[in-house]
């Protein structure tokens, strides 16, 4: 907040993530949204300022009020979503090389945009994880020999504990499955996606639900 004079809480999380995403990411390489309430008494004492059109709604709290601000939130302060900027070239020279195949062009560019969703929740209420292919293959690593006895697989994400996104690269194109950390095999894995296309779309939506059932 040093180099910050008004700081400016939104009451829209599309606003929100539009902030994160267009100013956040490019700047600092990262962009968060967050969700909190503030005690109305407080707020009641500030403007809600129209910035640009009818649904863009936000506060203006001074620097100097920030303490006071802080003061006033009631109860937890929730991540909605972390967004990401683009992955280099390397993580994914690395992680074809491991894998011995390339992973799905549409996940590549995906990931090489101006900004990714990396994890968060859903409207849909689901929790998502998204890898990239650095932390992918980390995973594969602490998988160890549950990986080899899931031949072509690529751990893109997850439900941030149990339950694995996974590619089967051994077709083309790729669906996307989910499998447990326990899973011994591909039998178990419940599908997802068609393919990672199909992911990414409904993961921008908000609509991405995880599919349990066989």
């Amino acid at each position: 907040m040093a180099d910050q004079p008004i700081f400016y809480p939104v009451l829209n999380r599309w606003y929100a993530t539009k902030i994160a995403r267009e100013w956040n990411v490019p700047a600092k390489g990262v962009g968060y949204v967050t969700r909190f309430d503030v005690q109305r008494s407080y707020l009641d004492r500030h403007e809600v300022h129209q910035a640009g059109g009818r649904d863009v709604l936000e506060y203006w709290i001074p620097a100097e009020e920030l303490a006071d601000f802080n003061a006033h939130i009631v109860g937890a302060i929730i991540e909605e979503a972390e967004y990401r900027g683009p992955v280099n070239d390397q993580e994914f020279t690395d992680a074809d090389k491991a894998l011995g195949r390339p992973l799905p062009a549409a996940w590549r560019t995906y990931l090489q945009g101006e900004s990714w969703f990396r994890r968060g929740w859903m409207s849909s209420g689901a929790y998502v994880w998204l890898n990239s292919p650095r932390e992918m293959l980390e995973v594969h690593d602490a998988w160890d020999e549950a990986t080899d006895e899931h031949p072509g697989i690529a751990i893109i994400g997850g439900d941030g504990s149990r339950e694995q996104l996974v590619l089967d690269l051994r077709s083309d194109p790729a669906p996307v499955l989910l499998a447990d950390i326990t899973s011994s095999g591909w039998e178990s894995a419940t599908r997802q996606a068609s393919d990672v296309s199909q992911l990414i779309d409904r993961i921008e939506a908000g609509t991405f639900e995880f599919t349990f059932e066989v």
